[in-house]
């Protein structure tokens, strides 16, 4: 048998009953210094510890501070877009968005947990009041729709994406104008000819003397039209 078998099988049964090993099971001998003790982040991360101390972990975000970051990002950027810098303006619209990112759960996620809330008689979920949440929405909106109007500007335009920021406009804001003609924009350059045009009608409801708009319907009716002629030829 050998001579330390007693204190392994005593070291053993310590880490057992109470996840935390003797100083003897690290090599210390009875009365000799704890120099040898592993360091503390071994017992931060291990999985039996419970009176091991947390880590710290950095203080949330201040939700006002970081809307007001945002809103401070919106405003450069419409004044990069009002100097005709629509990449620097694109760049302090994302900043702005990234500021908001986090502060709100998903859309679906969002109302599970207000209905939840609501049950309990509890805050809404968040942290934000209600009006921080319209604040944070407005700038949002503001935010996509302006970055759809910077990518318009470029020489190479991606209708997909202009697509993209105005549908998450319209998600929250349906009757949302700019977003409603911009997206038939985009449908009708990406050429699908249907949507544009239920798009643009929209728009039309909301503003029906635009000349963009009158423009882009009679557009959208012509390939429509010589759509359906082909259609009728190829019969």
């Amino acid at each position: 048998m050998h001579p330390n078998a007693d204190r392994f099988a005593k070291d053993d049964k310590q880490i057992r009953e109470t996840g935390c090993p003797s100083p003897h099971a690290f090599g210390c001998l009875p009365g000799a210094s704890t120099a040898c003790l592993p360091p503390q982040k071994w017992l931060h991360f291990h999985p039996e510890t419970k009176d091991a101390a947390p880590s710290q972990a950095g203080a949330a975000p201040d939700p006002a501070e970081l809307i007001r970051r945002a809103h401070e990002f919106k405003s450069q950027g419409a004044q990069c877009y009002k100097d005709k810098k629509f990449r620097e303006a694109i760049g302090k619209y994302h900043r702005a968005l990234l500021e908001l990112k986090g502060l709100l759960p998903p859309p679906g996620e969002r109302e599970r947990d207000s209905r939840a809330a609501s049950q309990a008689g509890a805050p809404k979920p968040g942290c934000l009041s209600e009006e921080q949440s319209k604040t944070v929405e407005a700038i949002e909106i503001d935010c996509y729709n302006s970055l759809a109007a910077c990518l318009l500007q470029a020489e190479l335009v991606n209708y997909e994406r202009v697509k993209e920021y105005c549908l998450k406009v319209l998600k929250k804001e349906g009757e949302n104008f700019k977003a409603l003609y911009r997206s038939g924009v985009a449908f009708y350059h990406l050429g699908d000819y249907d949507k544009a045009l239920y798009y643009l009608k929209e728009a039309k409801t909301r503003q029906p003397t635009d000349t963009n708009v009158i423009r882009y319907i009679q557009l959208t009716e012509m390939k429509l039209s010589r759509c359906s002629q082909r259609e009728k030829e190829a019969m």
